[in-house]
Formats: C-alpha cells, sequence, structure tokens
C-alpha cells in the first residue's frame, strides 16, 4: 500500500509532512499488524478525520509542526469531537516542553525525533490497547442503562433464572402474595423490587423490612406503629411501616424470624386489609401487597411450632426459588461482569476485561456468599487488588464443593465453559468448538447431552 494512501476502516491516522519519516513509519506500523492512513498535513487528512467521533475505534499519530494546521491544532479537534480518542504527537528536541503541556491537556504521549520504530509501534500499541477498553467500557455502561432504565435486573443466563424470571413478569401485575426461597445474598430483594417495579403499584411505595433485624422489644410498634401516649416515650402518633406502604409493596426479609405474637397480627392484615395501631381501638385500612423472603425450609419451622402453618399458607400463594450460585454457575460470568461495570462507575475506575483463565476460575468457585460475594469480588477487581482472583480461586472448597464427585464437578464446569464459549459467540457452534479446542461433532454431542440445544443456546451455525 502507498504511504500516503487511505484505507477504508484505519486503525492509525498518521499525519507527518516529512515524507522519508511517514513512509518509513507507516511501514513499521504495517508491520507490525497495524491498519495505517499515512497524510502529509492535517487538511490532507480530512476525509479520514471528517468520520472522527467517540466510536472511533483507531488512534492517530501526528507531528507537532505541520504545514496548515498544527499537532496541537489537531488535539484540540479531537478533545472537542471525539474526547477519548487517544492522540499521540511527534515532537524535535526543541518541543518537548510543548509535547508535555500538550499532554497535560489531553494527548496520549509523545515520541521524540529521531525515534527507534519499536518506540513508536509500542506507544501505538499501548492507546490502542487504552482506547479498545474504553469503547468495551462505553457499551457495557450503555447496555447496563437500557436495561436499568426497564426493570432491576435479574441476571443470568441459567435454566433457574430463566423461570425467575419467567414468574416475574407473569405475576408482577397482580396482587398475589409471593414467598421467595433463597440462600443469604442469593437477591431475594432485587426478586421483590423488581415484582414492584413491573405491578401498578410501582408509583407507591416499596417498603424493606428486615425481621431479622429489629429487636423483638421495637418489632410491633415499627410495623403497626403507636399513638400518643400509647407508652413511656411515645409523645406523638407514629406510622408504623405496614400503615406507610399502603397503596405499594411490603417487602418482609427474613421472615421465617418473625416473633409469633406477630405472626398473627401480620395474619389479620392479610386477611382483612386492617391494622391497629399500639394504643388504639381504631382499625385503619391498608392496601398492600406483601412479598416475603425466607431461607431455610419453612415447613420445618412449622412442624417445629416456631411458625404459623396458616400464615405460610398465606404467604406462598406464589413460591420463587432463588438456587445458591454453585447450582447455576452459567450465571457467575455476566453477574460478575455487570458487577465489574456498576463498581468502575462507582468508583471512578476503569472497567477491567476477565482474561479467560480469570472467567474459569470465577465459574470453578462456589460462592457461598452467593450474587453478594460475587459483588464483592467484582469491587476488588475494579479498585486494582489483582491477587483477589489467584488467592480465592485456588482457595478451599466449601462443604457443598466437596460433597460433589468429582464427575459431577467436571460435567458442571464442562457445561457452564461450553454455554459461556455459545454465548462469547452468538450461538455459533464451529466457532465455538474453536474456542474450546475440540471437534464440532463432539460439541454438538455434549450440548445435545446437556440438554443445550431445548434451551435456544446453540443452533447458529459459523460455517
Amino acid at each position: 500500500m502507498n504511504a500516503t494512501a487511505t484505507i477504508d476502516d484505519p486503525q492509525v491516522i498518521f499525519i507527518e509532512d516529512d515524507e522519508l519519516v511517514r513512509r518509513a513509519s507507516v511501514q513499521s506500523l504495517q508491520l507490525a499488524g497495524f491498519a495505517v492512513a499515512g497524510y502529509g498535513s492535517v487538511e490532507a487528512a480530512s476525509s479520514a478525520l471528517g468520520g472522527l467521533d467517540a466510536q472511533f475505534a483507531g488512534v492517530i499519530v501526528s507531528d507537532i509542526r505541520l504545514p496548515g494546521a498544527s499537532g496541537l491544532d489537531l488535539l484540540a479537534q479531537c478533545r472537542e469531537r471525539a474526547l477519548d480518542v487517544p492522540v499521540i504527537l511527534v515532537t524535535g528536541h526543541g518541543d518537548i516542553s510543548m509535547a508535555v503541556q500538550a499532554m497535560r491537556d489531553g494527548a496520549y504521549d509523545f515520541v521524540e525525533k529521531p525515534f527507534a520504530a519499536e518506540r513508536l509501534v509500542d506507544t501505538v500499541r499501548r492507546a490502542l490497547e487504552r482506547r479498545r477498553l474504553a469503547l468495551e467500557n462505553a457499551a457495557l455502561r450503555r447496555e447496563l442503562a437500557e436495561r436499568d432504565a426497564l426493570v432491576p435486573r435479574i441476571i443470568g443466563r441459567s435454566a433457574a433464572i430463566d423461570e425467575v424470571r419467567r414468574l416475574i413478569v407473569n405475576i408482577a401485575p397482580t396482587d398475589a402474595t409471593v414467598l421467595i426461597v433463597g440462600d443469604t445474598g442469593a437477591g431475594k430483594e432485587l426478586v421483590a423490587r423488581s415484582l414492584h417495579e413491573l405491578s401498578p403499584r410501582r408509583v407507591k411505595p416499596f417498603v424493606a423490612i428486615n425481621c431479622g433485624a429489629l429487636p423483638e422489644s421495637m418489632f410491633e410498634s415499627e410495623m403497626f406503629g403507636y399513638e400518643s401516649g400509647a407508652f413511656t416515650g411515645a409523645a406523638k402518633r407514629r406510622i408504623g411501616k405496614l400503615e406507610h406502604a399502603s397503596g405499594g409493596t411490603v417487602f418482609l426479609d427474613e421472615i421465617e424470624s418473625m416473633p409469633p405474637a406477630l405472626q398473627v397480627k401480620l395474619l389479620r392484615v392479610l386477611q382483612e386489609g386492617m391494622l391497629e395501631r399500639l394504643g388504639s381501638n381504631q382499625p385503619v385500612h391498608v392496601d398492600l401487597r406483601v412479598v416475603a423472603a425466607a431461607k431455610g425450609d419453612m415447613q420445618a419451622l412449622v412442624a417445629a411450632g416456631t411458625f404459623r402453618r396458616d400464615l405460610l399458607y398465606r404467604l406462598n400463594v406464589v413460591t420463587i426459588d432463588l438456587p445458591p450460585l454453585a447450582e447455576r454457575r452459567e450465571d457467575i460470568v455476566p453477574l460478575i461482569e455487570h458487577f465489574i461495570l456498576d463498581a468502575a462507575v462507582r468508583y471512578g475506575r476503569p472497567a477491567p476485561i476477565l482474561t479467560a483463565r480469570q472467567r474459569a476460575d470465577l465459574m470453578a468457585r462456589d460462592w457461598p456468599g452467593n450474587v453478594r460475594e460475587l459483588r464483592n469480588a467484582a469491587d476488588r477487581l475494579v479498585l486494582g487488588i489483582e491477587r483477589v482472583m489467584s488467592d480465592q480461586a485456588g482457595g478451599p472448597t466449601s462443604d457443598a464443593s466437596s460433597a460433589r464427585s468429582l464427575k459431577e464437578r467436571v460435567e458442571q464446569f464442562e457445561r457452564v465453559a461450553i454455554v459461556d464459549a455459545l454465548e462469547q459467540h452468538g450461538g455459533a457452534v464451529s466457532a465455538a468448538a474453536d474456542e474450546l479446542q475440540i471437534g464440532k461433532a463432539t460439541l454438538y454431542e455434549k450440548i445435545k447431552r446437556y440438554g443445550l440445544a431445548e434451551r435456544g443456546e446453540a443452533g447458529k451455525e459459523g460455517d
């Protein structure tokens, strides 16, 4: 290719008025594998620069001193039209102070003449990698904003999460009481909020009450409210949480911790839609949609006499089961990628891109703290605590992991790896087989064995 020719999608736009330097530099970059378009001036590069915007995936290398517009003029233009596009300035010895000031003004780096080809190639390679990460982060942010604008996200691609989403969409528009069952940190409150946000009650309050965190002595007054003078210190009327939630949704977390005496009163609210504040004989009508969450076996608590059977029947008109992450490993990578993006926004840090090894390590762990533990791991990754992956991934397995046979663990990991590869390649079996380094026929057999074809996770052919 001619050193001054343009190409359709250049990775590098190189502007240098010295033809010999331009030709040699373009050739060096091409030999390093970059697509390069070379120009003798900013004006000559106007056609390539005309499409410069925030989506431009390449970098610009420009001499500072040029006929017509200078490299500094070009930098200012880039800062206006495409703020994050890396600009590398080429400078003579006498212009170093000017280049340093340009870096303060937003230039990515500068290369001093005369420069070795390796110095130019290395600088361009680092700038392109930075640009790639910036575009990927921007795409992730757009995806997060688009999805979060619709409804609190239930993230995952496992059959269990598919069923949770189906149930939410089906029952959210109704007033049916719902019992969400799952381990600590599994995401029960997110499910409850999703039910509220997709319901006609979404314009009214969503009130979350942790039944296990309220002292029993305060439970009744917090839940039902009280009248002035109902007890020592009750100087004025207080509206309880249930009354405050009227018209909306009340979320009763850790319902299994509710004191037995309060269970009777809650049952009356569910049956009659009425409550009485402490110190009052006047019933108050409330219009509530009740969503409760519990961990453990509620039937066992009923059998033990610590939870009322009739209240359980009122609460579990619909039951939503949230399995632990160890039973839905397909959800681990999409979840942590979402949390990494969220943490990057909160901390103002770049979002790291997970390597294949890190993804495999993440899926191999059991995550006894479930989604909450996974979110913490994402925070540590964004904060640059690099040891988090190697130390934790190689740590002792949990009891749940030890309880599984080696064959079960291998099959579970293999299934997750196949789902992940298919997801990465849009369902194209050939491309997934290449990534997994197995034959296409072998992959088809495994897809059939793990029931992935029935779930629509495969079927596009990449040939």
